[in-house]
């Protein structure tokens, strides 16, 4: 009898420890991904939104809420565009032989050119529709497709690259109209180092932007 007892226990003991295999097997698959249940459809489209709704405001379009509308945008901008990895992938081997503190200054100038280049972007287009047409998801890394729609027009492409950034999806690139933002800085700021140096690509950078601050006013 006892021996009848104890195999029945041991197959009780084997049948629940199967299932708990099972379960822990499981576990990864049911668990959200590294980059949380938010797509990076829904990301991209929560920024697209936020970003619409601050430059369709008319009231933030006079010189005196200048200042309020460039710290709301830079707001929803800067913790979906991960303008450091957009600088060093810009100027590529040029990157490393700066100095941080050269870094640093240069991500400043380049990540307000880029907010203001994409920020001219979207104004021209507040009262067209914007479809996300597809997304591709590939471990740490994901492009969200989009098409602005224009009446009488064809539509306007914009895909954003991205990679995964503590679990969020932050984007490195901007593919308009099927050229890449990255590559084309990249070709233009290697030229003028080539030809001159990198203090004159920053000098020019902050007259761009001086520039570019002064017609907004």
């Amino acid at each position: 009898m006892r021996k009848y007892i104890t195999g029945a226990t041991k197959m009780i003991l084997q049948a629940r420890i199967a299932v708990l295999s099972l379960l822990f097997l499981l576990v990864p698959v049911l668990l959200p991904s590294p980059s949380g249940a938010v797509s990076p459809t829904e990301q991209v489209r929560a920024t697209v939104e936020k970003v619409l709704t601050i430059v369709r405001n008319p009231n933030l379009k006079s010189e005196a809420q200048l200042d309020d509308f460039r710290t709301r945008l830079a707001q929803v901008l800067y913790p979906r565009f991960d303008f450091t990895e957009m600088t060093r992938r810009s100027l590529g081997p040029h990157w490393g032989r700066r100095t941080p503190e050269e870094q640093r200054e240069f991500v400043k100038i380049f990540a307000g050119l880029l907010e203001r280049s994409y920020v001219d972007r979207m104004e021209s287009y507040t009262s067209q529709n914007i479809l996300y047409t597809r997304e591709i998801e590939d471990k740490n890394y994901a492009e969200v497709n989009t098409k602005i729609v224009i009446e009488n027009r064809a539509p306007l492409s914009i895909n954003y690259k991205l990679h995964s950034v503590e679990n969020e999806w932050r984007v490195y690139d901007l593919v308009i109209e099927n050229i890449s933002l990255v590559n084309s800085y990249r070709s233009q700021f290697n030229r003028v180092i080539i030809q001159s140096s990198f203090e004159d690509l920053v000098r020019m950078m902050k007259e761009k932007q001086s520039q570019r601050s002064e017609k907004s006013r």
